[in-house]
């Protein structure tokens, strides 16, 4: 699943080249990825529109129009932006494409269709996308150990699951946990209400430096991004940790564990992430 750093990347890259951009007409291939309103109406609301900007909220990505409008877009497990001249090759699954006044199309591409796009007017209240029960994000300046401890003083989840929920913390998923978590020496299976002061100022001090770094490996050009045909997990080389059980360690040599918490699988170091508090 594309988490903060890949979603931020996907603004990033799309923001330029539909900025400006004026939706002429629409093509929705499968209206089960239309969450709002049915797919004609939708269709009926964006055509017309032009982009006056995106922003990422968490991990949901939103196109503002000049009118004000605007659409939101969740890719969940498998969804893909692309903008791509007309006559390049389409890719399986695409199932929205928008026409742009400049001759190029902006694609949604999603093998498992679990991705959602949303259209909501000025005047409208978010209620539908989920938007509205996001927690702060990882870079805001109230993201400090004192928010975090009394966040989870009371949880009785682990840190892992507490750091996936996004209605206490929006964007981190299962990758960035894991790195989050080595990095700061948590334990993932630890409570939530048992992180020390301490540990909750690490936490704070790693998880905007760690997802501002992986956004910046990120980076890419919107022509390597279209011949990748989207966004691939570039940042795989520099992870110390997820997906790297049995690997040595790269602090103390240990190989690292996996285990499993409420159905994620978590990696980490058992000498560098003890279960015990680490002040």
């Amino acid at each position: 699943m594309p988490e903060l750093p890949e979603v931020e990347t996907v603004r990033r890259v799309i923001e330029p080249q539909i900025k400006g951009r004026k939706i002429v007409s629409i093509e929705i291939g499968n209206q089960q990825v239309i969450g709002y309103p049915d797919a004609k109406a939708f269709c009926t609301s964006v055509c017309g529109q032009t982009v006056a900007g995106m922003s990422r909220r968490g991990k949901f990505l939103c196109i503002f129009f000049e009118k004000n409008d605007r659409m939101v877009l969740h890719l969940r497990m498998t969804g893909c932006l692309l903008v791509t001249p007309p006559d390049y090759e389409k890719a399986k699954h695409t199932h929205a494409v928008f026409d742009l006044d400049d001759g190029s199309q902006l694609r949604y591409i999603d093998p498992r269709r679990f991705g959602r796009l949303w259209f909501l007017k000025w005047d409208e209240e978010d209620t539908i996308t989920g938007i509205h029960r996001l927690g702060p994000e990882p870079f805001d300046a109230g993201l400090t150990g004192e928010y975090l401890q009394i966040r989870f003083s009371t949880r009785k989840k682990t840190i892992k699951e507490c750091l996936l929920d996004q209605s206490l913390l929006a964007g981190i998923g299962n990758i960035y946990a894991d790195e989050i978590l080595f990095a700061s020496g948590i334990f993932p299976g630890r409570t939530a209400k048992s992180l020390t002061a301490q540990e909750c100022g690490r936490l704070a001090d790693h998880i905007p430096r760690i997802l501002t770094d992986f956004i910046e490996k990120n980076d890419i050009s919107a022509e390597d991004y279209l011949s990748a045909r989207g966004m691939e997990y570039r940042n795989a080389p520099y992870l110390q940790v997820y997906g790297r059980q049995k690997e040595p360690c790269p602090i103390c040599g240990r190989p690292l564990e996996k285990m499993v918490l409420a159905g994620r699988s978590s990696v980490f170091c058992p000498s560098c992430q003890k279960k015990e508090p680490q002040l």
